[in-house]
């Protein structure tokens, strides 16, 4: 068992001398909440004072100053902080002081959680206040806080380490409420999305976590075991194949915030668990795609920002429409000076020892033109560019290109470095998408283990017949960093994944 430190085991005596006055420290009623803090500190004037002579507040003890007679206590609730002042004589107006002695000066610690009934005023320095006339335990806090303190400009105990940041997100959202702000711009980028495909008349969907065959991306799954049905279980790499079997079935455009698994690398782009949204749409094709995604990210900065530019960094990235568009055998010979376009398999890997990219002998001509490309080209691109027409072998789910042998039609959408966005016309021909499959196998034996495996129900859909359609997947984790300047993917996860901590 965790030995306890001297403050939690003072705190826990406060707990029990609290629980002997017959002070409950965990009431269950409701509280009636009626104000904000920021709605107080925006609004209240001599002008407004009389729609404040009663708000109740409820929030975290994050600072406590005894005067003698009368404490001031600061208090953070879900949107900023204000200033309590509770008087001896208004909590205890009888003969007996004690009790406010007692729970103010002694049993109420920073962490607590207090509800506070009173009127607005503002105190000599100038600072909107609230006069309490009455106080409640809420909760009562049993380890300390990490306490951010400043004096004359420096700030002192600030927690800054990643590891406690991540693991603790609940502690660092308490002590840096700076951070609530990105997640609730997280929040805002999923609802202008939402909100723009709905204008198109396209339906949110939802489609299976829990797959028999991990399809729809190159990616290796994470297996699970299917007790009852003694089968194997992938969580979903990609939910791709399902949403186009809503497109067989009817559906004229529909999309989907996923939780997508792939049991990879982490770095600070990448995380085991990610959202992507993924839209498909009948009747369309990749140039519809390209634009309709620029007037789409267009709309995000301008929600987020009032400006389509976002500073990324000492960078100035631009989403005003249109942007950039480049084939990838234009991209690799800008960068590399090398036109890989007529080569083969074995050329290619000459290529890449060229270069002095390491590759695997298992690699097929598909993962060695996307090694040069990643290497030598990906990161080139800062303002947002459009990756087009990729080799055939790269994209076994995407529509031959309709005049470029050997090429089908798909773009990746590059900003800062990074893929944020990828997008087909897809492959609606079953013999096509069967004949792929089967050199997705030829893959997967030679021992590529990101290799897709044949969905024969995807292709028996394909075969009822799929209109033309064009499909994109935007990583949702990605554009947040992107618009909201945060250099590390566990930055805008709640939750980012970690190992496990080590107990003595």
């Amino acid at each position: 068992m965790t030995q306890l430190s001297e403050q939690e085991i003072i705190r826990r005596e406060k707990l029990q001398e609290l629980h002997s006055l017959g002070i409950d420290p965990y009431p269950a009623a409701e509280y009636p909440v009626n104000d904000t803090s920021v709605n107080i500190k925006s609004n209240f004037s001599e002008e407004t004072k009389e729609q404040f002579q009663a708000v109740c507040l409820a929030g975290r003890v994050m600072n406590k100053r005894d005067m003698g007679k009368a404490s001031f206590v600061q208090i953070q609730d879900s949107v900023g902080r204000i200033q309590i002042y509770v008087r001896r004589d208004d909590i205890c107006p009888g003969e007996d002081k004690s009790g406010y002695d007692v729970v103010m000066k002694k049993l109420l610690d920073i962490g607590d959680f207090i509800g506070v009934k009173g009127y607005v005023f503002i105190t000599k320095t100038g600072e909107t206040s609230i006069h309490a006339t009455e106080i409640t335990m809420l909760a009562k806090s049993l380890r300390p806080l990490p306490i951010v303190k400043e004096k004359e400009g420096e700030v002192f105990d600030e927690v800054t380490d990643p590891e406690f940041k991540y693991r603790q997100r609940y502690v660092d959202l308490v002590i840096n409420p700076e951070v609530k702000e990105v997640f609730i711009k997280r929040t805002k980028i999923m609802q202008t999305i939402r909100d723009f495909y709905n204008n198109l008349g396209y339906l949110e969907v939802e489609t299976p976590i829990l797959q028999p065959i991990p399809g729809g991306a190159t990616a290796r799954p994470f297996t699970t075991h299917h007790n009852a049905l003694d089968m194997p279980l992938y969580l979903r790499i990609a939910n791709e194949l399902y949403l186009k079997r809503l497109i067989v079935g009817g559906f004229e455009g529909v999309y989907e915030f996923a939780k997508d698994f792939r049991n990879e690398g982490m770095d600070r782009t990448h995380n085991p668990e990610f959202t992507v949204m993924e839209m498909y749409a009948a009747y369309k094709d990749y140039e519809w795609m390209m634009r309709t995604t620029e007037a789409l990210l267009e709309k995000v900065a301008l929600t987020l920002h009032g400006t389509t530019t976002v500073q990324v960094g000492e960078k100035t990235i631009d989403f005003k429409a249109p942007f950039r568009r480049v084939s990838m055998y234009e991209a690799i010979l800008e960068h590399t000076g090398i036109d890989i376009s007529a080569m083969d398999e074995a050329q290619l890997r000459e290529v890449c020892k060229q270069l002095g990219i390491h590759v695997d002998p298992k690699f097929g001509k598909a993962k060695l033109i996307d090694e040069i490309f990643g290497e030598k080209c990906e990161g080139n691109y800062i303002q947002p560019t459009f990756i087009t027409d990729y080799p055939v072998e790269m994209s076994p789910l995407t529509k031959k290109h309709r005049s470029k042998a050997g090429l089908v039609e798909r773009f990746e959408l590059m900003v800062n470095g990074k893929e944020i966005a990828n997008a087909y016309s897809e492959l609606n021909d079953p013999i096509d998408q069967r004949e792929r499959f089967e050199d997705q196998v030829k893959l997967m034996e030679r021992g590529d283990d990101e290799a897709m495996y044949i969905d024969y129900d995807f292709l028996r859909a394909l075969e009822y017949g799929m209109p033309p359609t064009s499909g994109i997947g935007i990583g949702i984790d990605r554009l947040t960093m992107l618009m909201t300047n945060q250099p590390s993917i566990q930055d805008v996860l709640f939750f980012p994944q970690m190992k496990p901590e080590h107990k003595a």
